[in-house]
This record gives C-alpha cells, structure tokens and sequence, in this order.
C-alpha cells in the first residue's frame, strides 16, 4: 500500500499510479494505435471448437467400437479416422459458407450413425444429439455476437472517422 494524497491505494488498482510517484496518471486524450481491426467471427470459432471437439469424439468412439469387435478392423478404423479427419476438415473450411453446410452434414451422419450402430446405439444418440444441439447453438448464439460486434466495430469506426474529421480542421 502506498500513501496517496486521497488516501491510501492498493498498487494493484487502477487508480494507483503506474509510475511510483504517488502522483495520479493524466488521462491520455488520444487512444493508441489507430482505427480498431474487423472483429472476428464468434460463430465461426464455436463451430470450429464443436466440429474439432466432434473429430476427438469420433476417434474415441471409433476406437470403443473397434475394442467391441462391432465391424471388421480396417474398414472399421478407416471409416472413423476417416470421420474425424472430415470433422477437421469441414472446422478448416468454415471461412465460408461451404463449411457450415459440412459441419450440418456431419451432425446429421453423426445422428444417423447414432441410430444405425445397435451396440453402440444408445450412447452414439446421446453424443450425437449433444453435438448436434452444440451445433445449433453455436450458429444462432455466434450469429448474434457477430452483429453485435460488428455495430461496435461500425461505431468505432464512425469515431475514428469524426476525430480524424476534427484532427483535420485544427
């Protein structure tokens, strides 16, 4: 704790100042850098987190039904690594929109793959309609703090716009 002509302060908040002095810092009037970069997309990084979390479950899963004996091995393992490899896949491609359309094809294989495999099927259903619902949510949640980003980034640019506009008449 340093003493401080209001009082003592903690240097950890933020009215501590950086400095040592004891002083208050002056509030500097011109933020740093310049214009804000575009924001990134929400809904891209949670699809992408579902559809790579989705390509480990898919390994995982290959590998119980392999232990199970519930096909013959090397068709067995090349469809499931296959599966996984197209969940990375489809994660990589969902700069557009061609990604998006993969990562719901993959969700409805997944459930119908759930439904078609009798050892595993209970289970496969759970975990498919688990990451199917992770699917939904995460296009609809990540659309909506796509537009509400891009309003904050379109209003910080119109203020970067009026203070370049006022810069340049002084």
């Amino acid at each position: 704790m340093t003493e401080h002509p209001t009082g003592p302060t903690d240097p950890g908040t933020p009215e501590a100042p950086r400095d040592g002095s004891g002083a208050p810092e002056a509030a500097d009037p011109t933020p740093a850098g310049g214009p804000p970069r575009p924001p990134r997309s929400a809904r891209r990084m949670f699809c992408a987190t579902v559809l790579a979390c989705q390509a480990f479950v898919v390994f995982f899963a290959t590998l119980a039904a392999y232990g199970m004996r519930t096909a013959s091995g090397p068709v067995l393992l090349a469809v499931g690594i296959g599966g996984a490899l197209v969940c990375f896949l489809a994660a990589g491609m969902l700069r557009g929109v061609a990604g998006y359309v993969a990562g719901s094809a993959i969700q409805v294989a997944f459930l119908l793959a759930g439904a078609l495999v009798a050892d595993l099927r209970v289970h496969l259903l759970a975990v498919a309609v688990t990451f199917a619902l992770l699917w939904v949510v995460s296009l609809v949640v990540g659309r909506r703090i796509d537009v509400e980003r891009a309003e904050r980034y379109q209003g910080e640019l119109d203020y970067w716009a009026d203070r370049g506009a006022r810069d340049a008449g002084r």
